[in-house]
């Protein structure tokens, strides 16, 4: 660790020098005022002493966006543009903006560096951004993904003057968790959908309706539609589909043993896409994990969806990953948005397992009530959708 002490008549030529000596991703561990010079101890003038250190041999530091240097820069053009009315010297001012973002930024560091996830947010909110963000936070968003945002907000709202409207306040976190979203999410036109499709999930998730939903849209651009379902156990669940088969007029294949499914798979080659029901029983009895495994072949070319219902509780939804993490899950689906008024898991779960959402459902309709897991869709669900189009 290099630890160096500056003196300057202000604090941005201090911080100046220590930029130029120790950079960006210097810290500031104390700072005072001090008098210097003058005659038989008159006329004295007011100095700036910083205490700043390093670490040179520091591998991880901290994102560009995060560094307290970069938090220090903004500060500082926000208080010479913005002087204090009676025209002193603000140095003071930018000392304690400065130590409570060094503390809260270390705050956040230690937290992430030992794997923790926050009960209580380690920044306060900006006024501008509260509103939005204990939206997100009634939504049931954790705590985890605030606390990672904050930092940004912090350099947001500095560079800002502290002149931000709500509105801009929301149109920034909206933007920040689609990218967030966007770096994993694969839904729409970019990412089509592939020829075999499996729906995996717990019982009562409402796979058999999804799958008939996202049929019905296959088959209205133009695409062959096969089914399949190796759904045997529950009452009524094959003619359930078989149903939605007659009125999609698509073939349907039942399958009760491995043989069958190998049988329908080849059956169904010539087809743009074939779409796999599942049975869906106790998440918790591993026997039923090991029975779908046997059955079916999870292999290259194949897409599985795991299905969730929003109205399941965060540590349920959890549970359920888990049990199902044994299979090579691509992406998520979500159903009975219109049964809930909580939408965090939207957000937790993908950026929890770095998995996209392919459809979420919002009624039983078939085949009207789908969405495709847009992020921008998402955010709105949760910001509301009053500023945008």
């Amino acid at each position: 660790m290099k630890i160096k002490k500056y003196i300057a008549p202000n604090m941005p030529e201090a911080m100046k020098q220590i930029r130029s000596e120790l950079g960006l991703d210097a810290v500031i561990l104390n700072s005072r005022e001090i008098y210097r010079g003058g005659v038989f101890g008159l006329f004295k003038k007011k100095y700036i002493e910083v205490v700043a250190a390093v670490d040179p041999l520091n591998q991880t530091p901290l994102p560009k966006k995060q560094a307290i240097g970069t938090v220090i820069e903004n500060i500082q053009e926000v208080n010479r543009s913005n002087p204090l009315e009676n025209g002193k010297s603000n140095d003071g001012e930018i000392v304690k903006e400065l130590n409570q973002l060094r503390n809260m930024l270390h705050q956040l560091v230690e937290n992430s560096s030992k794997g923790k996830e926050s009960e209580k947010l380690v920044f306060p909110i900006p006024e501008p951004f509260q509103t939005p963000i204990h939206k997100l936070l009634k939504h049931g968003v954790e705590k985890t993904f605030i606390n990672d945002m904050l930092p940004e907000v912090y350099e947001t709202y500095y560079s800002r003057g502290g002149h931000i409207t709500e509105v801009e306040a929301i149109t920034w976190i909206r933007l920040y968790f689609i990218n967030k979203l966007e770096e994993f999410n694969n839904s729409g036109s970019n990412h089509p959908l592939n020829k075999y499709i499996h729906l995996i999930g717990p019982t009562g998730v409402g796979k058999t309706t999804t799958i008939a939903k996202v049929a019905a849209s296959l088959v209205q651009s133009g695409k062959r539609i096969a089914f399949m379902t190796t759904d045997t156990y529950r009452i009524g669940a094959v003619e359930q589909l078989k149903t939605y088969a007659d009125i999609l007029q698509v073939p349907l294949e039942v399958c009760y043993t491995k043989d069958d499914y190998s049988r329908a798979i080849e059956r169904f080659a010539n087809y743009d896409h074939v779409l796999i029901d599942t049975a869906g029983r106790n998440y918790r009895d591993e026997k039923y994990i090991e029975e779908l495994t046997n059955l079916i072949e999870f292999q290259n070319g194949m897409e599985t969806f795991l299905v969730f219902s929003l109205t399941s509780k965060e540590e349920d939804l959890e549970a359920i990953y888990d049990q199902f993490s044994h299979i090579n899950v691509d992406r998520f689906i979500f159903t009975k948005l219109d049964e809930t008024s909580r939408f965090g898991a939207l957000i937790n779960m993908p950026l929890k397992y770095k998995k996209g959402i392919a459809f979420i459902t919002t009624g039983q309709e078939v085949p009207d009530d789908i969405q495709l897991g847009d992020s921008a869709w998402i955010l709105n669900q949760l910001l509301g959708d009053r500023y945008y189009a």
